[in-house]
């Protein structure tokens, strides 16, 4: 592997690039992490300190953990995305499929048009089922060819279509109409882990 598979990897549309991206858990002497850098935030954290993080220099990113409702980053039923650089979703185990329900409110109901990151046990095979659902980069589990996940994201924005709607079309353009539009949706030979939300197979 290359230097840049070896250390972290985010899968990207348009390639990979190193993963900056740390976890902060807050102590009783660091209630929020230095402003340099790149953190993820827990929602806890974003949502006791929101004000004064949207203000800093470096934007943060808030992680959500499975049980998390994405609900509380809202308000007045939509996210503002001031000071926030993105949204990642953990993924503890793949079988769990509490991200894609996570991931598709966000980019439905809430109107996330930001980032929207697949962290923790995210394997190539998931990752087109992660990209159906809203996702847009992967951080890939260490031990996997980032090079193959690239490969894996590639096909499927070959041969599948999105599960959730478009900006545009919740705006009041058919879903119907850009389906059409799309690509022909090829009939993946595998069924997506339990839970997945937008999945039509």
């Amino acid at each position: 592997m290359s230097e840049l598979q070896q250390a972290a990897t985010l899968v990207r549309p348009h390639g990979l690039e190193a993963d900056t991206w740390q976890r902060f858990e807050p102590t009783e002497a660091q209630a929020l992490p230095p402003d340099d850098g790149d953190w993820l935030v827990p929602l806890a954290v974003w949502r006791a300190a929101h004000a004064e993080l949207r203000g800093r220099r470096r934007p943060v990113g808030v992680l959500l953990a499975p049980a998390d409702d994405p609900l509380e980053l809202a308000e007045a039923g939509r996210i503002d995305e001031q000071g926030l650089a993105l949204i990642a979703v953990d993924f503890p185990v793949y079988t769990d499929g509490r991200g894609y329900s996570i991931a598709y409110m966000l980019r439905t109901r809430l109107g996330w048009q930001g980032e929207l990151r697949a962290v923790g046990d995210v394997l190539i095979d998931t990752i087109h089922y992660q990209a159906r659902a809203g996702f847009d980069s992967f951080a890939v589990k260490p031990g996997h060819d980032p090079e193959q996940a690239l490969k894996a994201f590639g096909t499927f924005t070959a041969a599948y279509q999105r599960s959730y709607s478009t900006p545009a079309a919740r705006a009041g353009e058919s879903a119907r109409e850009e389906e059409a539009a799309a690509m022909p949706a090829v009939r993946p030979t595998h069924r997506p882990p339990q839970g997945a939300a937008g999945w039509q197979g």
